[in-house]
């Protein structure tokens, strides 16, 4: 796939016709693929990073799209020389907005660019910037073959990508948090050693020296060679069918101290073009090349209260802008408000109020013009959890839960209970996990011995959670495993679990009508789970081998079973299997199994 980066010339030419208008397919200044990126630049003031007239505070671009009755407003931002993330540059001329047009056919855009004291947040107007160009043309012809589009929500529990209709489950890497904290980032660093006691520890920033053999020729680089450990590790998890990456972007406080977007961890008014730039070459590859989700954590608990007390005022307001301008345009991503978000007792930082929550996402509702998905981290106890997250049912700017579970036996009941709560509340959140407990653990290596936790984890955890009518998981790595939650270096550590976390996706993406699917537990004794449309299809879930009975008394005709190995990932032979009343389930080996019964 491509993206389209189009310098405006300082001219534009129109085509007139004496007998007819002008064909816009012809007359456009530039013509791509729906789903596209398009990165319009213009020449403007020229700046720097530095300059007292802040570029980034004192400058507003805005870009509206329009399709017909259909309308966009992009923001834009300072690019510096434009090609910041090759040549380290801080100054420059040239302002971006990046665009993914979602429709066909003919948009017509212009600017909106002003210049005034703080005017990228207070919205008042300014003095109009002069610039080039003030207005233009996109024609839009129809997808490239495979496309997907982007996630959108169209159904309470699962996203949907846009253009093909396939609803979405998450498998994806929770750690390590700190993934943008690398060195062969500009302007990284970190700016304390101070870890807190518990936490866990890395020397250093991240080098992923182990995935640099997961690079191949022709992938991304910058900088004449720089990014190799990084594209090499997206590229493993891309090849071990795991389709999402969780990290944060902002950690100043936090566990890490090592990850933000601006050129100084204590100047929340300047951000590093070049550093942003570098990033964004590793979202879209990560988005175009190996169709991954961005799972972006704004922010960790000791960071809540960073900007404005934890007010959404002018600094979170330029934070937030920002990173929607720069990235929001991507096919797949999440904006997670933050890690732990809400009141604590075992932090000396403060805490955003439920007000204060609110008002972020409110926030991202009104700015993002993409309508990405919101999700909140939680705390790890049920009732903590419970007590920062009731306020919030019903807030349809909060579109779902990346749940935090202490203890793995919950994650089923819990990923049902937020599920119910949320459709009670007249706005369904969908459910992921994201990490899991105990705090110093997580889910262990694959070379772990003796009680290694990976099939209570595939057990508990994912299968709990997607048995529940959930959106899927994140492993998280723990404080004192061997490549933690902020040492991992390679992501090999956990292989096995790849295997069965893409494994489980598959099986559900492949065989099971998921998204028309509901727990049905009732169904079923002795621990297991079902996820059923009662009277067409059953999955029944043995988490430990044990027998269950299942009631199929709704069931009327000829029917077959299917086991499947969430370990290995096979389906056996389909058998018959009789219908009409309660039958018992024994599973064919050791371990946990899954049977799908319906009709033959």
């Amino acid at each position: 796939m491509y993206s389209f980066r189009l310098l405006l010339p300082l001219v534009l030419i129109s085509l007139f016709s004496a007998c007819s208008d002008p064909d816009p397919a012809e007359t456009a200044d530039i013509t791509v693929a729906k789903w596209q990126k398009i990165s319009l630049d213009f020449a403007g003031p020229e700046t720097n990073e530095t300059d007292e007239t802040n570029p980034f505070t004192d400058y507003r671009l805005d870009v509206t799209f329009t399709n017909g009755d259909y309308e966009l407003t992009i923001p834009g931002y300072y690019a510096a020389d434009g090609d910041a993330g090759e040549t380290g540059a801080d100054t420059g001329n040239v302002w971006r907005v990046n665009f993914r047009p979602d429709r066909e056919g003919e948009w017509k855009w212009k600017t909106d660019f002003q210049q005034g004291k703080n005017i990228a947040t207070n919205r008042e107007p300014g003095q109009p910037v002069t610039h080039d160009n003030t207005a233009g043309s996109v024609w839009v012809i129809e997808p490239i073959a495979g496309e997907t589009g982007r996630l959108v929500r169209n159904h309470p529990r699962y996203l949907e990508w846009a253009e093909t209709g396939a609803y979405f489950l998450k498998g994806g890497a929770d750690s390590p948090e700190n993934f943008l904290g690398y060195k062969d980032f500009d302007g990284t660093y970190r700016h304390s050693e101070d870890f807190r006691d518990g936490e866990s520890k890395t020397d250093g920033l991240h080098h992923y020296t182990a995935h640099e053999q997961d690079w191949k020729t022709g992938d991304l680089t910058w900088m004449g060679g720089k990014g190799k450990g990084m594209v090499g590790a997206l590229n493993y998890l891309a090849g071990k069918g795991i389709n999402s990456f969780y990290f944060l972007t902002m950690n100043i406080n936090g566990d890490g101290k090592d990850v933000w977007p601006f050129r100084k961890h204590d100047d929340f008014t300047r951000f590093d073009c070049s550093k942003l730039d570098q990033w964004e070459m590793v979202f879209d590859y990560a988005d175009d090349e190996l169709g991954m989700m961005l799972h972006v954590v704004l922010q960790e608990t000791e960071n809540e209260t960073l900007f404005d007390g934890g007010d959404t005022g002018p600094q979170r307001s330029l934070y937030l802008r920002e990173l929607i301008a720069r990235f929001g345009h991507h096919r797949a991503l999440t904006w997670n408000l933050g890690e732990e978000n809400g009141p604590n007792d075992w932090t000396k930082t403060g805490a955003q109020t439920n007000a204060q929550t609110a008002a972020m996402a409110k926030y991202i509702a009104m700015n993002d013009p993409y309508q990405n998905y919101v999700s909140l981290h939680t705390h790890s106890v049920v009732e903590p959890r419970k007590e920062i997250l009731d306020p919030l049912l019903g807030n349809d700017d909060i579109d779902g839960l990346s749940l935090q579970v202490e203890n793995p036996t919950l994650c089923h009941e819990q990923t049902k209970y937020w599920i119910d709560a949320s459709a009670e509340a007249k706005t369904p959140w969908i459910v992921s996990i994201d990490e899991i407990g105990p705090w110093f653990r997580g889910l262990d290596p694959d070379n772990r011995t003796p009680f290694n936790n990976q099939d209570s984890v595939r057990a508990l955890v994912l299968w709990g959670n997607l048995m529940a009518g959930g959106a899927g998981a994140e492993w998280y790595f723990g404080a004192y495993n061997d490549h933690n939650d902020l040492g991992m270096e390679d992501w090999r550590s956990r292989d096995r679990a790849w295997e069965w976390t893409s494994h489980a996706l598959k099986f559900f993406r492949q065989n099971v009508p998921f998204a028309k699917m509901e727990s049905h537990d009732e169904l079923v004794g002795n621990g297991a789970y079902c996820f059923a449309i009662p009277g067409e299809v059953y999955l029944a879930y043995l988490p430990f081998g044990e027998t269950t009975n299942l009631d199929l008394s709704a069931a009327a005709g000829d029917w077959t079973i299917r086991w499947f190995d969430p370990r290995t990932g096979e389906m056996g032979a389909a058998e018959e299997i009789a219908a009409g009343a309660t039958v018992q389930l024994a599973a064919p080996g050791e371990g946990d199994f899954a049977a799908l019964i319906d009709r033959r």
